[in-house]
């Protein structure tokens, strides 16, 4: 099964990502040995996007909670735990030595 977002086609979970959310991951995320000023131009594109688009954080909570809804079953795969069967024990009732 194919998966198209915008007439894009998804191959990757990060394509899925960033057609749905018109940005790259790694804009949001960083990237490993990114130096200072790279760090420093990403969050300054990241306020950008933001400031041009103030209703992308609600986007992207409406899309995780899609994702986690469809996928709920596996996500929350809970197997309760069997209790052990309670025991009385005895009462010791007498003087303690």
């Amino acid at each position: 099964m194919r998966a198209y977002i915008g007439g894009h086609q998804a191959v990757s979970v990060n394509d899925f990502i960033e057609l749905a959310l018109g940005t790259p991951v790694e804009l949001w995320l960083g990237e490993e040995g990114e130096t200072e000023e790279e760090r420093v131009a990403r969050l300054d594109a990241a306020r950008d996007i933001l400031a041009d688009n103030p209703g992308l954080p609600d986007d992207v909570t409406r899309v995780v909670a899609e994702v986690i809804e469809a996928h709920a079953p596996e996500l929350f795969n809970v197997v309760p735990l069997s209790r052990p069967a309670w025991r009385r024990r005895p009462s010791r009732k007498g003087a303690a030595a």
